[in-house]
């Protein structure tokens, strides 16, 4: 599975990459990356059909572990051009990229 570090996985998105946040809810609500779309990896299954088609989807997770797997997943259903956010929000946070809501955190 393709690894991106963060300050690449920002630029992928602003030029249009979708970023996948497979955490849970509270991680959620903790702290996220702006413009992410947030499905849970316990919820993906189900609500598959609710991504978008895009040339390329970031996976991201709070330290790289779930996202790598969810990475994996969704390559091997068909869906092209996945890529893992090496260490996740942790090193988003890390690396100075901003979250929402002013004043989140990372759990």
């Amino acid at each position: 599975m393709r690894q991106v570090p963060v300050a690449e996985a920002a630029l992928e998105q602003a030029a249009g990459a979708l970023l996948l946040d497979v955490r849970e809810r509270d991680e959620w609500d903790a702290g996220r990356a702006p413009g992410a779309l947030h499905l849970p990896m316990s919820e993906l299954a189900a609500r598959l059909g609710e991504m978008p088609e895009t040339a390329a989807t970031l996976v991201i997770c709070r330290s790289g572990v779930r996202s790598d797997t969810v990475a994996e997943a969704l390559t091997l259903t068909g869906r092209e051009a996945c890529s893992n956010v090496a260490g996740g929000m942790k090193a988003w946070v890390a690396a100075g990229l901003p979250i929402e809501p002013t004043g989140g955190r990372i759990v």
